[in-house]
């Protein structure tokens, strides 16, 4: 009853989370060996339990949770907004945003899903990856590959169709690649369409996360910049009608006021 209690109020409670400055721990150790040292000793921790068959919805939002925290305590700061228009619709809904880094990746299920069952649509590489993999897949992605984006279409609208009649969420990145610049022009349509195609709503998340910037070997450990703040923001509800090119161009625009309302109006491209 304990875990359920921590998992059910892990952020929701309130509409506006701000880390706390008391969260940061000093340490003569460089932010990026501490992060990504307890980063890698959590995926193992994630994969010993993948296989055995019992990562669950509380483990996967306990791992992000866990993550999370040590990205406060190196001093992230994060701020997070809008959590309660989380509860002005019943059911599934498709969740779009714009993806500048790994940590939405790993923050999104603390902050969604405990109010929202989530899965990712992700592509195949993050499925072969040796530590993130297994945990990806144990938590019903939509796979979808490069190569043949007709193919990637119907995956997703097909596979798409099946979890929502289960009961769960879609969270969608609409760019091609992870990018700190949000391209508006190659910013598509298909969450849109996916929303109605199964007569549910898309919700529109503003994020700025390159305080975990993109490592250039190794795309998931880039550089740690303290000194950056973390940004989310999840907007209301929006129902789609006619061919949902109003409701595409809504998305965008809570996306770019959010950008300039955080002062990183430099990351827009139109």
């Amino acid at each position: 009853m304990k875990a359920l209690t921590k998992y059910y109020n892990v952020l929701a409670e309130n509409d506006v989370y701000i880390t706390p400055k008391e969260k940061a721990k000093k340490s003569i150790f460089p932010v990026e060996f501490r992060f990504y040292t307890k980063l890698i000793y959590l995926f193992v921790k994630a994969n010993i339990l993948t296989k055995q068959k019992i990562y669950n919805r509380f483990s996967w939002v306990r791992s992000s949770q866990m993550i999370m925290d040590e990205l406060e305590h190196i001093g992230i700061r994060f701020e997070i907004s809008g959590m309660k228009n989380l509860t002005l619709f019943e059911g599934p809904a498709i969740f779009i945003c714009n993806h500048m880094s790994s940590l939405e990746t790993v923050a999104l299920p603390r902050i969604l899903n405990p109010k929202k069952l989530v899965v990712f649509v992700t592509k195949q590489e993050l499925n072969d990856l040796p530590l993130f993999g297994p945990i990806n897949s144990a938590r019903f992605p939509i796979v979808v590959g490069r190569e043949n984006a007709r193919e990637d279409l119907l995956q997703v609208m097909n596979q798409g169709a099946e979890r929502i009649s289960n009961g769960r969420s879609i969270i969608l990145f609409p760019q091609k690649t992870r990018s700190p610049i949000f391209d508006v022009k190659n910013f598509n349509t298909l969450g849109v369409k996916l929303a109605k195609k199964n007569n549910v709503p898309v919700v529109p998340i503003a994020l700025v996360t390159d305080a975990w910037g993109n490592g250039k070997l190794v795309k998931d450990f880039g550089k740690i910049d303290i000194n950056k703040k973390v940004y989310f923001s999840i907007g209301k509800p929006i129902y789609i009608s006619g061919n949902g090119s109003e409701q595409h161009t809504e998305v965008i625009d809570f996306i770019t006021s959010h950008l300039k309302k955080w002062g990183r109006e430099e990351l827009i491209k139109v």
